[in-house]
């Protein structure tokens, strides 16, 4: 975190909102690393295009409505929700101008070498006029829709992150200006792809170059592209409910009429032009961000798309898990597999395909199986999960299925998922009223040659098959009866009613996580220089749970945290945290898995070894159910050190925080050995020994 502040802050935390800039700031400096290829760091300069647009849609949306709400108590760290709002907005103006910078000084040039050029309407060749052209005439001048601006006409309403063209007009007769909004249509590519190969222009491009016949008669006076971010978050009570399906469908609606948080504008707008749309949308200066080049840049997807694989990452085939690929061989089911003893994956580097999509594929057409029962938090529109589940319930399998409709910019999908399941005579259930359900679960019963037995899958991320592709994430796969017995009690909890569950070995919240986490935190502690927390997550910001490891470190104990996003505690700060290190993990890959280990939480000198969907934020501790569960295999407690240490190599190319708050990149100039790298190579090797071990 950069900057001073006026105001005084508790020097012992990092303010959240901040730390998640330091995370984007992270992704922007992936988009100039020397060793990433040229298109994936295109890529990343995309992702952190879409990250802002969810920190403006959800951070800064919640920001403002602290302070309009008159709030005032200062936060964790200090700053007010004003003073965090203002030193919020002028961080993002700084990333945004970097962003710039890199676009048009670092990747465009290098991108030209390559023969790839985002170009204007002034780069256009005759012949690529003429195509362009003839693209607007058949495909995009038929779609436009000119809003003009009079007594008659009010000021258009312009939707969350649409990108439109603003346009004065004058009457040539009268000289009197008119106020227009043309939005860029989203049916067609945003980047017009020119004949020559690698050449593109921005679609809005072609829509300037061609307004007088959208305005015939009329003079262009000024045209400049924007575009506004809006309030996205839902604002729903579903204790207040009575219907939660029907309140959420409400709510998505009224989504579209969210209150404009960000106006993004062409550098170069006209003073007058800037007025209209700052009042108009009922926003401040402060709230303006000014663009050098195009708009948007979550168009450079389109740009990696190219076929260029000279400038793209080499690619990682999904292993099939070595004792899965054996069972396929000898046709016997993933159930023997199981059997036999649990099986830990890793994906993206093993394959989620040929096992959790296979597992519950197997599951669906097994004549052996009675049920099944899961958590749904995030899925694709096209899941094959989900097809899997309505095979599974229309062949009379009694399948029930926990949706979780609150899960952010999933709710649509959820919603569409939750009525085929209905429809298919899945029983569904939405929750437990007040929180979110964030576990991600399964659990099968199945009739086998001995008796009724359960098996249960969990994961530290989403059943999603696509993102399955690029978060890296674990999956458990178990029928000891102790957790799969705490697993039918979890989903008894989630469909039906219950009190003061008692689990054997699943750690779950909001009742036991937090008591749990620091409990453990507190037994390394009195090891004092003998204990030792690693911690691998996505955030980590609860101010309680942050207090226990400051404690834990001043007795000596040594605290290693692996944190992609947010992380609110500070590493190595004399008297206070001299004995943690935190470090941040970017790569081709988003690291998803959470990984908590004790090494004494078993017992002396006896680690434990947790994974789940858990982060350690306040969301997650007390307002969510989630769950942990416990690896007690030697081989599977081998695997998570092997990843731990790997994370942690010093040579290893990654991001640690300073005392001060900040970060700095540490690790090999090019790159490589990237840790994903090393545990690709490592899982593909380690598949083939095990398809070699016999069961």
């Amino acid at each position: 975190m950069t900057g001073v502040y006026s105001h005084p802050v508790d020097p012992r935390f990092v303010n959240r909102e901040l730390s998640w800039l330091d995370f984007d700031e992270r992704v922007l400096r992936l988009a100039t690393e020397p060793g990433i290829p040229l298109l994936e760091r295109v890529k990343f300069s995309a992702i952190f295009s879409s990250n802002m647009d969810e920190f403006f849609q959800v951070r800064v949306a919640a920001m403002k409505d602290q302070v309009a709400a008159g709030i005032t108590k200062p936060l964790a760290d200090g700053m007010t929700p004003s003073e965090q709002l203002s030193a919020a907005l002028v961080r993002v103006r700084e990333l945004a101008a970097r962003q710039q910078r890199v676009l048009l000084d670092v990747l465009l040039p290098q991108m030209s070498r390559e023969g790839i050029e985002i170009c204007s309407w002034a780069d256009l060749t005759g012949e690529e006029r003429e195509h362009c052209g003839r693209f607007y005439e058949e495909r995009v001048f038929p779609v436009l829709t000119p809003l003009a601006v009079d007594p008659a006409h009010p000021f258009p309403y312009v939707s969350n992150l649409a990108l439109s063209l603003a346009v004065i007009v004058r009457d040539p007769k009268s000289g009197e200006e008119r106020f227009a909004r043309v939005k860029v249509p989203t049916v067609f590519p945003r980047l017009i792809v020119l004949p020559a190969s690698g050449r593109f222009i921005p679609v809005e491009e072609v829509i300037e170059a061609n307004l007088g016949s959208l305005f015939p008669g009329m003079e262009i006076v000024d045209a400049v592209a924007f575009r506004v971010t809006r309030n996205a978050d839902l604002t729903l009570e579903d204790e207040e409910a009575d219907d939660l399906l029907q309140a959420v469908e409400m709510e998505l609606r009224r989504r579209r009429f969210g209150r404009a948080v960000r106006l993004e504008v062409e550098e170069g707008v006209s003073s007058a032009m800037l007025e209209v749309l700052v009042d108009e949308h009922d926003l401040e200066p402060v709230d303006v961000v000014m663009v050098r080049g195009p708009l948007d840049l979550t168009c450079l997807w389109q740009v990696h798309a190219i076929d260029r694989p000279d400038l793209k990452d080499d690619p990682w085939v999904p292993v099939t898990a070595g004792r899965l690929a054996a069972a396929q061989d000898a046709d016997r089911s993933i159930f023997s597999v199981i059997r036999e003893r649990a099986l830990l994956v890793h994906h993206p580097y093993e394959s989620f395909a040929s096992s959790v999509e296979e597992f519950l594929s197997q599951a669906a057409d097994d004549p052996k199986v009675q049920s099944i029962k899961m958590t749904l938090y995030r899925t694709s529109g096209d899941s094959p999960i989900a097809q899997h589940l309505i095979r599974a319930a229309e062949r009379g399998v009694q399948v029930a299925v926990l949706v979780e409709l609150k899960a952010r910019f999933d709710e649509a999908v959820n919603v569409t998922w939750a009525k085929a399941f209905e429809r298919a005579g899945v029983h569904v259930v939405y929750g437990v009223v007040g929180l979110k359900t964030h576990a991600k679960c399964v659990l099968v019963v199945r009739e086998d040659s001995d008796g009724l037995r359960r098996y249960a899958h969990f994961a530290t991320g989403n059943y999603n098959s696509r993102t399955a592709r690029l978060y890296e994430d674990l999956g458990y796969f178990t029928c000891e009866p102790e957790i799969t017995a705490d697993a039918a009690q979890l989903f008894n909890h989630l469909t039906g009613y219950s009190r003061d569950v008692d689990y054997k070995s699943l750690v779950v919240a909001p009742e036991y996580l937090r008591s749990r986490m620091t409990d453990l935190i507190r037994r390394e502690a009195d090891h004092g220089s003998s204990g030792h927390i690693t911690m691998k997550l996505n955030s980590l910001a609860d101010v309680a749970i942050i207090e226990e490891l400051y404690a834990a470190s001043r007795k000596g104990a040594r605290v290693d945290l692996v944190i992609r996003g947010i992380c609110s505690l500070k590493a190595g700060v004399p008297g206070l945290s001299e004995n943690i290190r935190v470090r941040s993990v970017l790569g081709r890959y988003l690291e998803h898995s959470r990984i908590y280990r004790f090494a004494n939480g078993r017992g002396e000198g006896q680690p434990l070894h947790l994974i789940g969907s858990a982060d350690l934020m306040g969301r997650n501790l007390d307002r969510r159910v989630e769950v942990l569960t416990p690896l007690t295999s030697i081989r599977h407690q081998e695997w998570l050190d092997h990843t731990l240490e790997v994370l942690l190599a010093d040579d290893s190319p990654s991001f640690e925080m300073r005392a001060d708050g900040s970060w700095e990149r540490v690790g090999p100039t090019m790159f490589e050995p990237h840790p994903q790298r090393l545990m690709y190579e490592w899982a593909s090797d380690q598949q083939t020994r095990r398809s070699l071990r016999p069961s």
